[in-house]
């Protein structure tokens, strides 16, 4: 009894002070001896060790701290691990599949092949290198580590933020299986299980699958009166063999995936094959017209079509002329719409875009047109381990992937063609590490030596239409790259009380890329024909069919016999090399308790900006990025296991920072400027009481740009914070703070209830680069919890629970697009309710 209450008084003085730690899980703390928390083995530093002994800030949860938190995908981390942003979307992306990733204010927040991860996500060990299918479901994980701060050392390729590690199930030796059916609101029904089948001795294995089908929770409605007004949708994608949903609803989700592992374990030798399949076929991620903007095209459009004399207003008419030149999808055959609301014939009046299409509700919206998200991904890899003798292991992880992605978004939230953007991508990927493990003069050194090859190829294409087809950006845009590096890590320890650790990374990296994107309605040569009509132009386009090269140069498109393209012919290439050191040092002044101090680099590589509404005679690039990081840590286990503190606080200086500005319509990649980034974290977790368990967190942020590029170029008008020195980070947080307690009530006949409450609180954000005041995220204060109960013999259980029970909506994501003429978002889901029924023999 006493003590019990002198672990009540060190949780109360702990949780009044800002304290961090390792988010054991509960599920856990229950199974360790005593009532203490549970031990989390981790393989951080590429050996398995206590999370506890690691001087490295992270986050491990296992599955069943996933389960009970509702944790179903790698996004739903984001609320439970401090100074981590994980949304499911980015801008235009149009999928939950695709995962926008920040630690400690560092990641990326585009899907196209251009842009690598700031943030690394592994699966099983092999590298996931782009954001489309990242956004991983978990139905069998074992356990996931959030590493903060750089890991290049031994993780490799883009983890200048951080790395996120999945590990899945292995294989038991007994057979088991272990499932759940959940139903839940917009008519959710999500199955999963797992099985393991021992097959022989050392040798067995597992089957895993998951579905998960409901509808979405943004509404498409019809808009008022649009059917007086003349057919502007006129894109059928059903008819083209894409399965579009059309009108319906967005954000619903019908997903499957499937997971088989074979392990052969002879004690010297090990081999694990896993297989994985994942299908996705839904509606596009919800999105809300939340204004218009009165500039380029929309301004020009509305113009157009209600002009009563040929000067449009002082607007160029020829921006009424959409017809003539066509591309791979010509919107109209006729050659204007100037005017046509204001003629004798009111059958081809058109609707005007503007804000009539603002529904004033965030779960409805006016868009009719394109509205499905398909993807495809699978892999495979091999992992073996060879103990060469007691002390040395050789290791190998070999992993190939694919992923086949088609997606297709109406943005502008009416029944105007005024923004759908549809992409495809297409893309393999092959890694092969090697890993020499292995520990001398009685483990006080211990060592990593590594070496790792990556290649990747692949493909994305855009078709992107801006009112009414005045432009239709379309082409596709060829990437590969290959990737090799030498790595190594060697950790001493000088006494029980001293150890330092060493390493770094040489990485070298070549990139190729080969841009075919162009405007497929030739709107270049209108506006030059329309000049050179009234002798403002050049001559040689006062006839545009065809389009003479004399034309073709006047407007600088750069390839001759190919007058659209706005690339540059041929194979653009770069080269990246790096070395990523690692220093730290270690003081255990007692067995619970570790200090650690580290200096790290990381960086991620450059390449080019795939998305161009104008032609130019080169193609444009973006550097590399590079963060150097100072940490000071604390990790310590106190009063018989019952309480668990961790605290990390850190700076980053943040060189070539790559970040994403609208140049016209043109999200163009740049290397926007310099940040400095400091904070700190702290994780708690208490075992007060027999049954109690209590977990908490705290992040700090204080990211800000200390230069950037030269003020025209990042330019900010009235819907604009800008970007200049002092301004904050996009995605980063200055506070987020988490905590969640669970209690655990046993029967005398042996069932078990058990409470779960979880409740987050994060500041406002920006959601984008250029800071959009109507974009910023507020403070969000999210709140989850649910009971369940387990029968007596553990064969069943069944949950109750609520996701968001204060029903609090934020923008996940968006974009302001302003030239085209909306500022356009996807919010958060609503309150959510859901019943579980779990099986377990």
């Amino acid at each position: 009894m006493r003590r019990t209450t002198v672990s009540l008084a060190v949780l109360a003085a702990a949780l009044a002070t800002p304290a961090l730690a390792q988010s054991t899980p509960p599920a856990q703390a229950e199974a360790a001896p005593e009532g203490g928390i549970a031990e989390i083995v981790v393989t951080a530093q590429k050996r398995a060790e206590n999370v506890q002994d690691v001087p490295i800030a992270i986050s491990a949860f296992t599955s069943d701290t996933l389960q009970e938190r509702s944790v179903t995908s790698v996004a739903a981390l984001s609320n439970i691990a401090p100074n981590v942003t994980l949304d499911a979307g980015t801008p235009f992306s149009g999928s939950t599949a695709v995962l926008s990733a920040y630690i400690r204010g560092i990641g990326a927040n585009d899907f196209a092949f251009n842009i690598d991860p700031g943030v690394g996500i592994y699966l099983d060990g092999v590298y996931l290198a782009r954001s489309v299918g990242a956004n991983q479901d978990l139905p069998d994980v074992e356990r996931i580590e959030v590493l903060k701060g750089p890991q290049g050392t031994l993780f490799g390729r883009n983890t200048i933020g951080g790395a996120i590690s999945i590990v899945t199930h292995d294989p038991g030796k007994e057979f088991r299986f272990k499932g759940d059916v959940t139903v839940g609101r917009f008519s959710l029904v999500q199955t999963r299980g797992t099985v393991d089948l021992p097959i022989a001795d050392g040798l067995g294995a597992s089957v895993s699958f998951s579905t998960k089908n409901r509808t979405g929770y943004l509404k498409r409605i019809a808009f008022p009166g649009a059917g007086n007004y003349a057919s502007t949708n006129i894109q059928n994608y059903k008819a083209a063999g894409y399965n579009n949903i059309g009108l319906g609803t967005e954000g619903g989700d019908n997903n499957w995936n499937l997971r088989g592992k074979v392990k052969y374990d002879t004690g010297a030798f090990t081999a694990t094959l896993s297989a994985d399949y994942t299908n996705v076929d839904q509606s596009q991620i919800a999105n809300t017209l939340i204004t218009t903007t009165p500039a380029v095209f929309a301004g020009t459009y509305n113009c157009a079509i209600a002009a009563s004399s040929t000067d449009c207003g002082g607007g160029p008419p020829a921006f009424a002329y959409i017809g003539g030149i066509g591309g791979l999808n010509s919107i109209f055959d006729n050659p204007s719409v100037y005017g046509v609301n204001v003629d004798a014939d009111p059958r081809n009046n058109r609707l005007p875009y503007d804000n009539r299409f603002v529904t004033g509700n965030i779960d409805t919206s006016y868009a009719n047109g394109n509205n499905y998200s398909k993807l495809k991904s699978y892999g495979g890899s091999l992992t073996m381990a060879y103990d060469l003798s007691d002390s040395v292991t050789l290791k190998s992880i070999t992993g190939y992937r694919e992923l086949h992605w088609n997606v297709g978004t109406d943005l502008d939230g009416s029944p105007l063609n005024f923004l759908h953007t549809s992409f495809t991508t297409e893309q393999w990927q092959f890694s092969q590490e090697l890993q020499l493990l292995g520990n001398a003069m009685d483990k006080k050194l211990n060592y990593v030596l590594g070496a790792y090859y990556f290649k990747e190829a692949g493909n994305l294409h855009d078709y992107v239409t801006f009112a009414e087809g005045l432009l239709q950006v379309d082409g596709p845009n060829n990437l590969k790259t290959k990737n090799y590096a030498f790595f190594g890590q060697v950790d001493y320890k000088f006494s029980d009380m001293f150890g330092i650790t060493v390493g770094g990374r040489y990485t070298h990296e070549d990139k190729e890329f080969e841009g075919f994107q162009s405007d497929a309605n030739g709107l270049t040569y209108k506006i030059l024909n329309f000049l050179a009509g009234i002798n403002a132009g050049p001559p040689a386009c006062a006839n545009i069919n065809p389009i003479s090269d004399a034309c073709r140069i006047a407007a600088g498109f750069p390839n001759a016999g190919q007058p659209l393209r706005y690339y540059v012919a041929g194979v653009q290439q770069k080269k990246f090399n790096n070395f990523a050191p690692k220093v730290g040092v270690q003081f255990h002044p007692n067995d619970d308790v570790m200090v650690y101090a580290s200096w790290s680099k990381g960086y991620k590589t450059g390449g080019w900006t795939t998305r161009l509404s104008n032609p130019l005679p080169y193609a444009p690039g973006f550097g590399e990025e590079k963060a150097t990081t100072y940490e000071l840590g604390v990790k310590s286990t106190l009063i018989d296991r019952r309480l668990q503190v961790n605290a990390a606080v850190f700076q980053t200086d943040y060189k070539g920072i790559q970040l994403n500005f609208q140049q016209g319509v043109s999200p163009t990649i740049q290397n926007a400027g310099d940040a400095k980034i400091k904070g700190f974290e702290v994780e708690v977790t208490a075992a007060p009481a027999d049954g109690l368990t209590i977990t908490g967190s705290v992040g700090h942020l204080d990211a800000k740009y200390t230069s950037v590029l030269a003020p025209a170029q990042v330019a900010t008008n009235p819907f604009q914070a800008g970007v200049f020195p002092g301004a904050d980070l996009p995605k980063t947080p200055k506070w987020k703070f988490n905590i969640s307690p669970r209690y655990e009530a046993k029967f005398a006949n042996g069932g078990k209830l058990i409470f779960v409450a979880d409740y987050t609180h994060s500041s406002s954000l920006w959601n984008d680069t250029e800071r959009a005041y109507l974009l910023q995220r507020p403070g969000t204060d999210i709140l989850n919890g649910s009971i369940t109960y387990k029968e007596p013999e553990d064969h069943w259980d069944l949950t109750v629970g609520m996701t968001n029970i204060t029903d609090t909506r934020y923008l996940v994501t968006g974009q302001a697009q302003i030239a085209g003429g909306q500022i356009y978002g996807t919010y958060s889901r609503p309150r959510e309710w859901y019943a579980k029924l779990g099986l377990k023999f």
